[in-house]
């Protein structure tokens, strides 16, 4: 099973695989498992412990994207967008299971863009597993209410544990990263730089984050770069073809004495 963020968080991006064997799968469902969304922080801990006691037959792997690498990404000379990221971590975490050992025959993954399209890309990736990509998987499918909840305690456990490479930042009311929580929206506020934006704590390619920064940001006016275009020579003018020269006469001299040009010795 497979489990993502959505593209509304500012702090962490985190794909999360969970696995066990197939006729296990109610015994997955006995542990409480829902998506992680509709369960409270303690709830979820208390899972993500039965999840551990039950390692015998359950596991999951999970890769943690920071904001810093989401922006980097996402802002760079060449787009490398929020759903392509979370396709090819998602691919990623499958192959390690695979090289773990583990036998993986089916597949259940929460989508991110439309699911035919991501079914069908992992179906060419993955042709010997039955892959079943679905909107909300994580209240249809246990395996992946197991994923989402080993999800959002890894997502919140990095967040607690932050050290900030920044001077004077405090994390304690960062709140829990959603656009509609105004504890997130305040310290967003509060503790942007005019100049340089936000620490590393946030994503600059959210679309809060970059709101923020226009609003309150020292705004920056480049040179346009364009505007003596008319006297510049364009880039092709140096690569045009040169007419070919005629031959120059030679003097009636080398004529009238039957002097000619060695081409060869």
């Amino acid at each position: 099973s497979s489990r993502g963020s959505r593209k509304y968080k500012q702090w962490y991006q985190r794909r999360v695989r969970a696995y066990c064997p197939i006729s296990k799968i109610p015994d997955i469902e006995s542990l409480g498992v829902a998506d992680s969304k509709q369960l409270k922080e303690s709830d979820r801990d208390d899972i993500l412990d039965k999840i551990h006691e039950n390692s015998n037959y359950v596991g999951y792997c999970v890769t943690v994207l920071s904001p810093n690498y989401l922006s980097t990404s996402m802002l760079g000379r060449e787009n490398y967008n929020l759903n392509s990221i979370s396709h090819d971590t998602a691919i990623s975490l499958l192959r390690r299971i695979i090289a773990m050992g583990v036998k993986v025959s089916d597949v259940y993954v929460d989508t991110v863009g439309p699911a035919e399209k991501y079914q069908a890309k992992l179906s060419d990736l993955f042709p010997a597993l039955n892959i079943t990509v679905a909107s909300k998987a994580d209240d249809k499918y246990p395996i992946c209410g197991a994923s989402s909840i080993c999800a959002k305690v890894c997502r919140d456990r990095c967040m607690s544990e932050w050290v900030f490479p920044e001077k004077g930042y405090d994390i304690t009311e960062s709140g829990c990263g959603y656009p509609s929580d105004p504890k997130t929206k305040k310290w967003l506020v509060d503790n942007i730089d005019k100049v340089f934006g936000f620490p590393q704590f946030v994503r600059f390619s959210w679309s809060t984050a970059e709101k923020i920064i226009a609003k309150h940001c020292v705004q920056v006016t480049w040179d346009n770069e364009e505007e003596d275009e008319e006297n510049i020579p364009k880039i092709n003018s140096f690569f045009k073809k040169v007419k070919k020269q005629t031959e120059i006469p030679r003097h009636r001299f080398y004529h009238e004495q039957g002097l000619s040009s060695l081409t060869e010795l």
